[in-house]
């Protein structure tokens, strides 16, 4: 009998070496190697090409005037870019529980709705846990095909014999095929699934959308190539415990990067919140209190407005405690270093807690004004300027640096009633607003000075 060849596969980032190693030379990550049978040693039937397509001119490749499938929840279409695009490959990731099966039942229940076909690949559940599910979030349809199957190439059979319209894939984790022997799960397995889907997805025009799992870092669980092969990227992000959840798109070959939608967890499923910041400021007007101040964030092409509290209290201990909640913590030193080296603000005694409220983490430099203005409110026992909000990167001289999309962000700060907004003074703002003043600020201290309210 010929000897059957084995190599050892890194479950973390699919580096394969001849022998094991306790150590992955590509990722450094420990004891992550297992021993798969490489069937690359087999010898695979060569496969006729029926027909060869040859190269097109730009100008002569027809554009389809239903190229995208809107799934009739705004938020999801906007995380999107404007619906499912026909013959796209998604990847949904998110942690356990967080609603990535709710979401995607949902949506198949609009789709089906418009006639569209939907078949839903359940490999970790039975029919009658889905169906459960279903009748919950009252998704009725006889347009929906659920199929409880884990193999590959059972599940191609039914697609090409059904052609739906949509395919979800819940999840890639599961799914195996015959033509690797490695267990399901692994990163062979998770890699290969994901190429045939792909290639399935492209030559039969059908838009397949796959949940994927994450590990305990809150990566994407298999290899990194796994994101490489899918058109959109979508995490699923927010505290389980808690009603708001994020839709954040990573990547998008059909729309805007770093988009999100904002859905609150109910009862029956996820509901749209088209107006966020009226949530996140929803109690800001009824609590007067130093270290609160209100910020225009952007996220994707949306403005936010998040409130940002600080507190700064004498510490009992040598060194003084940073904790930061929503914000980099990096960011928030470096902050704290400006303030006292421009403004002359001792907080080397001083405990300092930054929290953005709502739950949202805010990434972008443009919070670093505001963040730096409820930091100063609250050493110095004042009440911010509640009709006042605030946009701005701070540099580390103690400037006011410019940042994207201002206008949007003053049109939001409008819609929601406040009567001024801080902005950096090398924004040029082309666009007349009423209704609410714009004061530009170079410096960090023209802002503490022109808004403190005493």
């Amino acid at each position: 009998m010929a000897k059957i060849k084995t190599k050892y596969v890194c479950q973390n980032c699919g580096y394969e070496t001849a022998g094991y190693l306790g150590k992955c030379p590509e990722c450094s990550s420990w004891g992550s190697f297992i021993e798969e049978i490489d069937s690359s040693s087999k010898k695979e039937a060569i496969q006729e090409v029926s027909e060869i397509l040859p190269p097109m001119k730009l100008s002569e490749i027809e554009m389809n005037s239903e190229i995208r499938i809107s799934t009739n929840i705004s938020e999801f279409d906007r995380v999107l870019g404007g619906g499912i695009v026909q013959g796209s490959l998604v990847l949904i990731a998110g942690d356990p529980g967080i609603g990535k099966s709710t979401i995607l039942l949902q949506t198949s229940g609009e789709l089906c709705a418009q006639n569209k076909t939907v078949l839903y690949v359940s490999a970790e559940e039975s029919a009658s846990q889905v169906k459960l599910r279903a009748e919950r979030l009252g998704v009725k349809s006889d347009n929906l095909y659920i199929y409880p199957q884990t193999n590959y190439e059972l599940i191609k059979k039914n697609i090409e014999s059904l052609k739906p319209d949509l395919v979800i894939v819940d999840s890639i984790q599961a799914i195996y095929t015959t033509q690797i022997q490695s267990s399901a799960g692994s990163v062979s397995q998770i890699r290969e699934c994901c190429n045939l889907l792909m290639q399935l997805a492209k030559s039969e025009n059908i838009s397949v959308i796959v949940i994927g799992h994450v590990t305990k870092e809150g990566n994407i669980a298999g290899p990194k190539v796994l994101e490489h092969m899918v058109d959109t990227v979508i995490q699923f992000e927010g505290d389980k415990y808690k009603t708001y959840r994020i839709l954040r798109s990573i990547k998008n070959r059909f729309g805007n990067t770093s988009e999100v939608g904002i859905f609150e967890m109910g009862a029956k499923g996820l509901s749209e919140v088209i107006n966020p910041s009226e949530i996140f400021l929803k109690e800001y007007n009824q609590i007067q209190t130093p270290g609160s101040t209100i910020i225009v964030t952007s996220e994707g092409t949306r403005p936010l407005l998040v409130e940002i509290q600080a507190l700064v209290g004498t510490t009992p201990y040598p060194a003084p405690r940073r904790v930061a909640n929503g914000v980099d913590t990096g960011r928030v030193l470096q902050i704290l270093a400006v303030l006292e080296k421009r403004i002359g603000l001792n907080l080397s005694k001083q405990d300092v807690y930054v929290n953005v409220i709502g739950g949202i983490d805010v990434n972008e430099p443009a919070a670093d004004l505001g963040i730096a203005l409820a930091i100063v409110t609250c050493v110095r026992d004042v009440v911010f300027d509640l009709q006042t909000a605030i946009v701005g990167e701070l540099g580390l001289s103690g400037e006011i640096r410019a940042v994207n999309h201002i206008e949007k962000r003053i049109n939001e700060a409008q819609k929601l009633g406040f009567k001024r907004i801080i902005i950096p003074e090398a924004n040029d703002v082309q666009e007349k607003f009423e209704g609410i003043e714009i004061v530009k600020a170079k410096r960090i201290m023209e802002a503490i000075t022109g808004s403190i309210k005493h």
